[in-house]
């Protein structure tokens, strides 16, 4: 008696293995930050004016703005914040300042000091057109350049541009904390201040 042959099924034919480093299989998807739950963390907000090639917004919320004092180093373009207590020893050192919530078309967050003018302060087109762009930017994008034979920033406005921009969930005090965790002048001893005294 001859055997039958098995039947062999559709598609059983054999087949070579997978690759499991087939790049088709391992690439990642283009949503896959929002499939995995990934949740981008701010971890550094500068500390500066806008860069003059930024249209920028401010934070409309009067509760992402605050006035303080600060340190400010030109030649090292940074700022240090000043804890209240030290404002009298150290009034010759520092400056009041608006500290306004900014971002710029980009999506990058920082904090824009913008000098305050005290009554026995002489009047500066510096410091009143950087306020005024401040306000200006609340409800509208604009980009600020110095014109040093104007002696004050001059101020352009985005046409067409309607986006509103995507804020920050963080509270004032949490961008601050980021924006000023290595330069918070809290007593006298700061290595800031006994470098300005000369003591170092």
């Amino acid at each position: 008696m001859t055997d039958k042959p098995a039947l062999q099924l559709i598609g059983s034919e054999n087949k070579p293995a997978p690759n499991p480093f087939d790049l088709g299989s391992l690439r990642l998807s283009q949503d896959f930050v929002g499939a995995a739950g990934v949740k981008k963390l701010l971890t550094h907000v500068p500390v500066r004016k806008p860069q003059r090639q930024d249209f920028i917004r401010v934070h409309p919320d009067a509760a992402y703005r605050v006035d303080v004092g600060v340190i400010q180093l030109k030649d090292d373009d940074e700022t240090y914040l000043v804890c209240p207590e030290l404002h009298a020893e150290l009034r010759g050192e520092m400056v009041f300042v608006s500290i306004f919530t900014a971002i710029t078309r980009q999506g990058v967050t920082f904090l824009w000091p913008v000098r305050l003018q005290l009554p026995d302060d002489k009047p500066l087109a510096w410091w009143t057109s950087a306020r005024e762009a401040a306000e200006m930017a609340i409800s509208q994008w604009i980009r600020l350049s110095a014109n040093k034979h104007l002696g004050a920033y001059e101020i352009t406005a985005a046409t067409g541009v309607v986006a509103e921009p995507e804020w920050p969930t963080l509270s004032l005090q949490q961008l601050i904390e980021i924006g000023f965790r290595d330069r918070l002048v809290d007593r006298l001893d700061h290595p800031l201040v006994r470098r300005l005294r000369g003591l170092v």
